[in-house]
């Protein structure tokens, strides 16, 4: 794991202009890497377990981003980091995997392929490429607080399947993710919404409301603490719950979840 030992620190300094990718990562079916996935590996005295699955892997938490430091060095699957195309490394993530990575402070999202070992430092859980970061618009900051879903074939398993799971609000409080259909304590018409992000700037909550409003959907903004959630609901059926998140990510909202308030 020498190559993990170069990502001890997430941010670089910036890039000078390149080919840097702007599309998203196309997520396929690719076979595990025998030197990326070690059942355990050390870094720095600290054991870390890599995942039997990726299938359902869904977390939040700070994201970082790294470049020109080491651009053209091997990543932990073998592969040369290339700052301008859109990867990711990740501690536990089986390699490689394709996740979709939103921040949460402005709603942008990016699909990026993981193929390396990082980040090490305080409660970082991932590290983009330079690529990647400057999508979702992270770059100046260095930092972000970020929701991480794996994508691609066979990964959404858990959810597809109706099983219920718990993601953390920002806020600090859980609230249900429920799955398409798996709708317990849900009454159509009253409290079925389709949540577009939870905002801490209400400037960029105001963006997207327009964003819908101009597109022809009616959002609803509520107000919790910090932040400013966008929904649009209540809903009053599945099949208009199902309407609601296609029209949504064709609008390039792909991290519109069904929340049952």
């Amino acid at each position: 794991m020498a190559a993990a030992l170069t990502l001890l620190v997430g941010c670089s300094s910036s890039p000078s202009p390149g080919r840097v990718a702007t599309a998203d990562a196309v997520p396929r079916a690719e076979a595990p890497t025998s030197r990326g996935n070690p059942d355990t590996y050390k870094v720095l005295g600290k054991r870390y377990r890599v995942r039997d699955s990726n299938a359902g892997f869904r977390q939040r938490g700070v994201a970082s981003w790294y470049g020109t430091k080491f651009h053209g060095r091997p990543t932990s699957s073998g592969e040369p980091y290339d700052m301008y195309e859109m990867t990711a490394a990740h501690k536990s993530l089986r390699l490689p995997a394709y996740v979709r990575v939103t921040n949460l402070e402005n709603g942008k999202s990016v699909i990026v392929r993981v193929n390396d070992r990082g980040p090490f430092v305080g409660n970082r859980v991932i590290d983009l490429s330079y690529a990647a970061a400057h999508k979702i618009d992270m770059t100046a900051k260095g930092t972000a607080r970020v929701d991480i879903e794996v994508v691609g074939p066979g990964q959404r398993q858990a959810a597809q399947s109706g099983q219920i799971g718990r993601s953390e609000d920002d806020d600090g409080r859980g609230e249900r993710n429920w799955g398409r259909d798996a709708l317990p304590n849900a009454r159509w018409g009253e409290n079925v919404f389709v949540q577009i992000g939870a905002f801490s700037d209400a400037g960029n909550a105001h963006a997207v409301r327009s964003r819908l409003d101009r597109a022809g959907i009616a959002p609803v903004t509520t107000e919790a603490g910090h932040l400013t959630r966008v929904r649009v609901g209540p809903l009053a059926s599945q099949n208009e719950l199902d309407a609601v998140i296609d029209r949504l990510r064709r609008l390039g909202f792909y991290d519109a979840k069904m929340v049952v308030k």
